[in-house]
């Protein structure tokens, strides 16, 4: 049975050609800078985001944390949006890393300048705790792959400008919403402080995310990464799986974002299940199960049956997301399979 793997963009494998051009890379320690391949992936993102400078780390939540490190204050309230990964998918580390609160606005994993405004708090209040960051995802994961809209990260990172709260871009997903919105990657990050964007989603590569930002923040984040037990040594063998994924898989994630709305578009008809096609932008689909139509663990199990894995998101909330490993037929197989079993 032909095995349909739709639980996230992290479970594509390394291409021959990648791992030929890992295997190749010539590397150095990079705790003494002397990794040309991480070297150079540093200084090709940062150029892309338009950034002084950019540091490669291990992950995305690592990428998070270090900004959170650098961005705030023990005490701080950080305002992000609903279901953010900050909040729902890094094991409390913001709390016990950093010393902040969340303050949560909007609905979707989407804000507006209005709903930051209202929820800023002015540094020197005996009571309440300083609003130190906005953090906005983008694409925003379990709000189902949205992009974030731009005129509303400009106003929200103006207003946090004129209010002295600092900003960060949580872009794990940036180059999807690159591709969605055929914006370049500069314009999406320029109103921020800090970006984050990781290879290992759907670029396709191994492991690996990057952090970048003005030089002088960068250079804290270096600090931060040694903190965290991010430093690493040859690391080059993995930065040049993200040299040639700039290379070769930017180009085709449209690919993965039809054959998301291809699945969607199968299964928002049927009877017992919510699905808002608005919110299929990108590579993700996420789908909610009525009172009375079977929960999200019995529609993965069946699935499984049939060779086609997805997420169980909650009780009743299933979530799948297409990449480059998957193609247009096996996705049609897997809309098919689910359908089946809703």
């Amino acid at each position: 049975m032909e095995r349909v793997d739709l639980r996230s963009d992290t479970v594509t494998l390394p291409s021959e050609g990648m791992r030929a051009f890992m295997a190749a890379a010539p590397v150095g320690d990079d705790q003494y800078g002397e990794d040309p391949s991480v070297n150079l992936l540093q200084e090709k993102v940062a150029e892309l985001l338009g950034k002084e400078a950019a540091l490669f780390v291990p992950s995305g939540t690592m990428a998070n944390q270090i900004a959170l490190k650098v961005l705030t204050s023990p005490g701080d309230e950080v305002v992000v949006g609903d279901e953010a990964h900050i909040v729902w998918h890094e094991s409390g580390a913001s709390a016990a890393n950093s010393g902040v609160q969340f303050m949560v606005v909007g609905r979707g994993g989407v804000f507006t300048e209005a709903d930051f405004s209202a929820a800023h708090k002015a540094s020197g209040h005996v009571v309440f705790p300083p609003t130190g960051l906005v953090s906005i995802e983008n694409t925003h994961n379990r709000g189902g792959g949205v992009v974030f809209p731009h005129a509303d990260v400009t106003a929200i990172c103006a207003a946090a400008r004129r209010l002295g709260v600092a900003s960060y871009l949580d872009g794990a997903r940036l180059f999807n919403a690159a591709a969605a919105t055929n914006q370049t990657l500069a314009a999406l990050a320029e109103p921020f402080d800090l970006v984050s964007v990781a290879l290992s989603k759907g670029l396709g590569c191994p492991v690996g995310s990057l952090i970048a930002g003005r030089s002088e923040l960068v250079a804290k984040a270096v600090r931060a990464r040694r903190m965290f037990g991010g430093a690493m040594r040859q690391a080059g063998i993995v930065a040049a799986a993200g040299l040639y994924a700039l290379d070769h898989n930017r180009a085709r994630l449209t690919q993965d974002h039809a054959n998301a709305r291809l699945i969607a578009e199968r299964l928002a008809g049927i009877a017992g299940i919510v699905l808002d096609l608005a919110t299929v932008q990108t590579n993700i689909v996420i789908f909610r199960l009525e009172p009375g139509a079977r929960d999200a663990a019995t529609i993965v199990a069946r699935a499984r049956e049939r060779g086609v894995l997805v997420s169980a998101f909650a009780a009743r909330t299933v979530r799948l997301v297409t990449h480059l490993n998957i193609d247009r037929d096996q996705c049609e197989h897997a809309a098919d399979v689910l359908a089946a079993a809703l």
